[in-house]
């Protein structure tokens, strides 16, 4: 435990954080290249996930989870993202950003269909927003939801959608009223439902191991029981959900700004050059060590934002904040780790390349960085 964690991870944190990582050393680091050039990891790793105890890191306690403890999911998630696969740390945590709408609003029948099943990892969760004609502009998403006597038939298509492919339940946005955020709902829509499509899988510059997917509706009809939340209600439950995934979007890139400087360290000390390690020429140790101070800025502030919201307080604003500043630093500490490389940080197969890939999207994913700058500025009263 570092001189940083103190504040901030107690002694149970510590001990989820020792079980994630064994997990990830027994069951994912052996095997995460062959997963990453297969573009895919086998479904089992959800149970075994669920039997460790992972997958209910953060859920409510009445459905077998920890409790809705925020360092104890910043601590997993910071071990999980250890495992160096980008796409195996989101399809696993696809339940992360699907299933918390449905603890939280969906109704008492629902929930009990739905939560312990993925919590056990026998069903798969993913949430379902963006759409092919528009990404961060949820409050005009055009996916239309009209109601039909004891059911919504949806229609329109969905892009981008984590965990798309196996999927079982999908958190779904959807129009259910006027133009704006005032005509949005969620929907649960279950695989197989008549009427709803898996598309293809999509290829990604990384999250290889992360299947990606387009969805289709066509007169799909989903039984009104199946509305998360009040309808026309969604908007506020999307925006609330969104809180929590930035800030482990921020955690995400912080770790893997740490593991790209860790490789960095280690190659340095070893890679001879001119009869002497790279670590003895000064520039080389001073951009290390400007990677290990932006690294340490940045965890530290997402650290405190993350205290802030577990005290309860609105943190839109820290958390955009600590979104944008955590996907920076990742951006120059991987981009340097591959640097520091020479052309073996270009190589498939390289942690460095695969952080240095896996990286781009988080900066995109759970609001852009210019969204976050939108909502930092409207924050400041601008």
């Amino acid at each position: 435990m570092t001189v940083a964690d103190l504040s901030y991870f107690n002694e149970t944190h510590g001990m989820v954080r020792d079980t994630v990582r064994k997990f990830v050393e027994r069951e994912i680091l052996p095997q995460v290249n062959d997963w990453e050039e297969a573009g895919t990891f086998p479904r089992e790793l959800y149970k075994k996930a669920a039997d460790a105890g992972i997958l209910g890191i953060g859920a409510p306690e009445r459905w077998g989870g920890s409790g809705e403890d925020v360092f104890m999911k910043v601590a997993a998630c910071e071990e999980i993202t250890r495992c160096t696969s980008g796409g195996v740390g989101a399809s696993l945590g696809s339940l992360d950003i699907g299933l918390p709408p449905v603890w939280k609003w969906g109704s008492e029948a629902l929930q009990e269909r739905v939560v312990p099943a993925v919590l056990a990892g026998d069903k798969i969760a993913a949430l379902a927003i963006t759409e092919p004609g528009g990404g961060s502009d949820v409050a005009n998403l055009r996916t239309k939801a009209t109601r039909d006597g004891d059911h919504y038939v949806v229609n329109g298509a969905k892009t981008f959608i984590t965990s798309g492919v196996r999927a079982d339940y999908y958190t779904v946005a959807v129009r259910t009223g006027d133009a704006g955020f005032g005509g949005v709902s969620l929907l649960l829509v279950e695989k197989g439902t008549p009427g709803f499509t898996v598309g293809r899988e999509l290829k990604k510059m990384g999250w290889w191991a992360s299947d990606t997917a387009e969805l289709y509706f066509e007169d799909c009809r989903v039984p009104a029981e199946n509305l998360i939340g009040p309808e026309n209600g969604g908007f506020y439950c999307i925006m609330s959900n969104f809180q929590m995934e930035r800030l482990i979007l921020a955690v995400t890139a912080n770790m893997t700004a740490q593991v790209a400087l860790e490789e960095a360290m280690a190659y340095a000390k070893e890679r001879q050059a001119f009869g002497r390690p790279i670590a003895g020429f000064q520039v080389t140790r001073h951009k290390l060590a400007e990677m290990a101070t932006q690294v340490a800025v940045s965890r530290e502030f997402t650290y405190r934002t993350a205290a802030r919201i577990a005290n309860g307080e609105d943190c839109v604003l820290d958390v955009s904040m600590a979104k944008n500043q955590a996907t920076q630093c990742a951006d120059r500490v991987t981009w340097d780790a591959v640097q520091i490389f020479g052309g073996a940080g270009y190589m498939r197969g390289t942690v460095v390349e695969r952080l240095f890939r896996d990286n781009r999207i988080l900066s995109i994913g759970g609001g852009t960085y210019e969204i976050m700058n939108e909502v930092i500025a409207k924050r400041l009263g601008l």
